[in-house]
């Protein structure tokens, strides 16, 4: 009797030991951490950033894109322009996700009476509120250790917030939870005449002919082997790559793929079905996508591949197979999002 097979490819036995192999992998990560978290707790120095010990395992627990992202510059003024022209004066604002409390305090610079920024990493609510603290900001912006959606209303803030800002987006707009952090937001938090920033955004892509691009989430044979039983460790949806450092050939225009309101669209899971006229006959192996936020009071924030200095790359969208484009016909696609995640179908 043949072995059942997933929809992996994989046997039914296959799939358990995988699945036991994961349950051992994230067994060893969490014996790590706590390891990592034993060898900080004995140092003698106690809880110091001089302690190696420490220092290895802060490097482990904040992530490294914070220092590419703090070093943006058309972003960080973007930002900046688009608070001083949108924050209400004298007003309260909610800041989802503080890192390091920089866009509490420019909130605060631009007119706000107060901020209450929430963030869920322990060490960057700690580098948040030393932050603030020794630029002078502590009585007027709060940094809170939790989720957007774990505040309440009379608890964790007096009353409902007068502005929101929730620069929360990955090189896929979507990546980091914004979808549901402004759904909650909007809902429990914010006022009903409140400000939302960002107002809008838009996801644009083009088809992409790109083998290099598609071997970036897929393998075959190897050294005259095959291997690829990784295969089934392939990201299923967006991911994040400079389309510049690859070979590659656009075979359409940009075209609009999404488009959200912050202020008052449903901001839920969906799907789209795409029609893309082809510029240029190949094989379709992806779609390269970015994005447009519409900061408010006219600014506009863009990943497109032509701006390299942006520290946001562009989304690569893998087909499950590639496809044939035909110059002057229509590639039909289905676009599917998650609250986190785009897809192709």
């Amino acid at each position: 009797m043949p072995q059942l097979t997933s929809v992996t490819g994989l046997t039914a036995e296959g799939e358990v030991r995988l699945a036991l192999a994961g349950l051992r992998a994230r067994a060893q990560e969490l014996s790590r951490v706590a390891e990592a978290t034993a060898r900080v707790l004995a140092a003698p120095e106690g809880l110091s950033t001089e302690v190696p010990a420490f220092r290895e395992f802060a490097r482990e627990s904040v992530p490294r894109w914070h220092f590419a992202m703090l070093n943006d510059h058309e972003r960080n003024d973007a930002l900046a322009t688009a608070l001083e022209r949108v924050v209400p004066q004298d007003g309260t604002v909610l800041d989802i996700g503080a890192g390091t409390g920089l866009l509490a305090m420019m909130a605060v610079r631009a007119g706000a009476r107060h901020v209450y920024s929430c963030e869920t990493n322990p060490l960057m609510v700690e580098v948040a509120r030393q932050v603030v603290a020794a630029e002078g900001y502590a009585d007027r912006v709060t940094v809170l250790p939790c989720r957007s959606d774990e505040l309440v209303v009379g608890r964790d803030l007096p009353r409902r917030v007068d502005a929101l800002v929730s620069e929360i987006v990955d090189c896929g707009l979507i990546g980091e939870g914004i979808l549901p952090s402004v759904r909650h937001a909007r809902r429990e938090l914010l006022a009903p005449d409140g400000v939302m920033l960002p107002r809008r955004a838009r996801l644009l892509g083009s088809l992409l002919h790109s083998e290099n691009a598609m071997n970036l989430n897929r393998v075959g044979r190897v050294g005259g082997f095959d291997v690829s039983r990784l295969n089934v460790f392939a990201t299923p949806g967006h991911f994040p790559f400079r389309l510049h450092t690859w070979p590659h050939r656009t075979l359409s225009d940009p075209v609009e793929l999404l488009s959200f309101d912050f202020t008052e669209g449903p901001l839920g899971p969906g799907r789209r079905a795409l029609a893309i006229p082809a510029r240029e006959s190949g094989t379709v192996h992806a779609m390269v996508a970015w994005f447009e936020l519409d900061l408010g009071g006219g600014v506009i924030l863009r990943n497109s591949p032509e701006n390299v200095g942006s520290h946001w790359m562009q989304a690569l969208i893998p087909l499950a197979e590639p496809v044939e484009a035909v110059a002057g016909t229509t590639v039909p696609l289905d676009l599917v999002w998650s609250e986190t995640r785009l897809s192709l179908a």
